[in-house]
């Protein structure tokens, strides 16, 4: 990898890290403090649409930050700073509508996301949509104005910015705590936790958008007034860009609305479901901001046919990398998924029990990890090549299978009860198999579509690496998970650090040794990046 690629992946990675270790810690306090219990159980169907917005329209590598950011990285910085005031404008004004439409329909729409939830949790989880509403105008400020600054070279302050949404939440239980002390657990007390609850993450988003005004100015970006150009060369390639890659973005998001309606007739599914994505996300997230956001540019600068060959093996670069971490990765979480929650999220209303539910729920999302960054990678790739039609139309046939591989997995439920499959009941865990194999269909997909889109591609090179790597990767997680079941741990929380880290020590070591003895190339980079770092100075 070059030099200023390195560096800005180290930028991004140093920046992500901090906000998601600070993601952790919110994910925590928010299991101490409610556990599967009613405030937050409502807080996963409210958070659907706004928190949908926020991760779709104000998410690095989302559609916004992505579409600015092929764009803007070929203009100069004046022609950029018109193009972003357009469409905080244009994008302004139609999300303000949006905001409008989820404070007053709330009501029913909580009834369409969760049609299962009893009339308390239905009543808590309308009064916290409407408290999160704003969130839907600040997804898109903030997507566009990261993008822009992504596009000025400027990754530091992107990267790190959702610390401020984990820091906003912190602050508003901890209050709630001083308040209530332990009643904050109380079934009486759950509306009163999920309004701040709620109103503390919708003033994280507001502190996400202030952050990034003092560096747009500094780069010269920032015009604080309403600019009607929709027929600016730029803008229109903005939104060529950014709206197929929306819908195509956003179909992958239906597919929560599609687990949670199925989801909603289990107890305590929705808020175990929420609990498990967080443990794969803080991982995945800092992994694929730290590979995806320096190589997009890269990318979007590689689109000329003399640039074909840089461009495949830039493909095969953010692929092997991605499959390179996320296969150890995954294979742990699903060898170690007790432990690991267990370690996190035990303590206070989070019992044994819980631990449990959600444990089963991350081994599930463990084995989909690989397919989930190899499928952005290749994504990102399409919207670089100026199409975001190609991965809609593969979002749009995911909805469906999504939908079918659900009503499958829980058993093929009925209108009026019963179910037409009940031996492939598999409760929560079978709606994230069901999103597993989604996106392991749609990332063959679209691999393929890029080979035919390239006029070929070395699949039977990559698919040969990839299977070696896979080898490896369990290999490690089955040495992981003897070493976790043989030893007897101390049942304390230093016994299940313990365990969790010398587990997952042992487990990345034999990954490691295998993966360098496979040869291949960026397997090998890895381990001997590591091993520079990790010598002794009188060694180097």
């Amino acid at each position: 990898m070059p030099q200023s690629l390195r560096r800005i992946a180290l930028i991004v990675a140093a920046a992500t890290a901090i906000s998601k270790v600070a993601g952790l810690v919110r994910q925590q306090v928010i299991a101490a403090s409610f556990g599967v219990g009613m405030a937050y159980d409502a807080y996963n169907y409210a958070y659907v649409l706004p928190g949908f917005l926020l991760i779709l329209l104000g998410g690095i590598n989302g559609p916004f930050h992505s579409a600015m950011v092929s764009v803007l990285a070929r203009r100069p910085r004046q022609e950029g700073a018109h193009v972003l005031a357009a469409m905080n404008t244009l994008v302004g004004a139609g999300l303000l509508v949006v905001t409008v439409l989820l404070l007053v329909a709330a009501g029913p729409l909580i009834s369409l996301v969760g049609p299962g939830l009893d009339a308390e949790r239905h009543a808590i989880a309308v009064v916290e949509l409407r408290w999160m509403a704003p969130m839907a105008l600040f997804a898109g400020l903030i997507g566009l104005g990261f993008g822009a600054l992504n596009a000025a070279d400027e990754f530091w302050l992107p990267s790190v910015s959702p610390l401020l949404s984990s820091v906003a939440v912190i602050a508003g239980l901890g209050l709630l705590w001083w308040q209530l002390g332990p009643a904050i657990t109380l079934p009486e007390n759950a509306l009163i936790g999920g309004v701040v609850l709620a109103g503390s993450t919708t003033l994280g988003a507001v502190l996400q958008w202030l952050i990034q005004l003092p560096a747009l100015a500094r780069q010269g970006l920032h015009r604080f007034r309403l600019v009607w150009d929709w027929k600016d060369p730029g803008v229109r390639e903005v939104m060529q860009v950014m709206g197929p890659a929306t819908l195509s973005s956003g179909m992958l998001q239906i597919n929560v609305f599609v687990s949670l309606f199925f989801a909603s007739g289990i107890p305590a599914a929705a808020a175990g479901l929420g609990y498990a994505n967080l443990l794969v996300q803080t991982p995945l997230g800092l992994i694929s901001n730290a590979l995806l956001v320096p190589l997009l540019p890269v990318y979007a600068r590689l689109t000329a046919p003399e640039d074909r060959p840089e461009l495949v093996a830039r493909i095969r670069q953010g692929l092997m990398l991605s499959n390179a971490s996320m296969l150890p990765l995954g294979a742990l979480m699903t060898a170690l998924a007790v432990p690991i929650v267990a370690l996190v999220y035990e303590r206070g209303a989070f019992d044994a029990g819980a631990a449990t539910l959600v444990g089963q729920l991350l081994m599930a999302y463990g084995i989909g990890m690989p397919a989930y960054l190899a499928r952005d990678v290749l994504v990102r790739v399409f919207y670089a090549l100026g199409d975001g039609v190609t991965p809609f139309r593969w979002s749009l046939a995911g909805i469906g299978l999504n939908a079918i591989f659900c009503w499958t997995f829980v058993g093929g439920p009925v209108p009026g009860g019963g179910q037409l499959l009940p031996g492939l009941y598999a409760g929560a865990a079978g709606l994230v198999l069901a999103t597993v194999a989604v996106n392991l269909i749609t990332c063959a997909a679209l691999l393929l579509a890029l080979q035919l889109r390239l006029n070929g591609l070395p699949l039977w090179r990559w698919g040969r690496d990839t299977a070696l790597l896979l080898a490896a990767a369990v290999a490690g997680a089955a040495a992981a998970r003897a070493l976790a079941l043989l030893v007897g741990w101390p049942d304390s929380l230093i016994g299940r650090a313990l365990q969790v880290a010398l587990s997952s020590g042992l487990g990345m070591l034999v990954y490691a040794t295998l993966s360098h003895w496979a040869r291949v190339p960026e397997a090998q980079q890895v381990v001997s990046q590591l091993s520079r770092r990790l010598a002794w100075p009188g060694r180097r």
